[in-house]
């Protein structure tokens, strides 16, 4: 199984939707897990969002990447969900074979009304479901690979 952590600021909506997706669509190829600068707390909207399309994560923890370094976890990918565009800071991990920058809008950030907001989120929800797709063409072979 090729093993790949997500990050971002507070591992609190972007990097626990794409641990899900990748776990989920993965077909036991991958193994994900997701992580922040600090651990934050679920965002609702994206935990409805989730959940409009099958996905609970509402009891889904929110995890310190620099925990995972200390317990001396290991990744082939890491993969960057900061918004790198709004100056967003997004955590490094050592000791990786591939690492991709996915620049996505931050939905902490997003105002409005409740329908408002529940638009914005399901936008970055199913652009990070269709980066997982591609994830997967792209790296199915080496996954492949790494289990037999």
């Amino acid at each position: 199984m090729l093993k790949v952590l997500f990050v971002c600021v507070h591992n609190s909506a972007r990097s626990q939707m794409a641990e899900a997706f990748l776990n989920r669509l993965g077909e036991g190829l991958f193994v994900a897990e997701s992580a922040g600068i600090e651990a934050g707390t679920l965002n609702p909207y994206v935990v409805r969002a989730m959940m409009e399309i099958g996905y609970d994560i509402s009891k889904n923890p929110t995890n310190s990447v620099f925990e995972y370094f200390k317990q001396g976890r290991t990744y082939n990918a890491v993969i960057k969900v900061c918004d790198q565009a709004s100056g967003q800071r997004c955590p490094i991990f050592p000791r990786t074979l591939y690492e991709q920058n996915w620049s996505l809008t931050d939905p902490s950030t997003f105002r409005g009304t409740d329908e408002e907001i529940m638009n914005l989120v399901r936008n970055v929800r199913d652009e990070v479901k269709k980066r997982i797709e591609l994830f997967i063409v792209e790296f199915k072979e080496i996954a492949q690979k790494k289990n037999s």
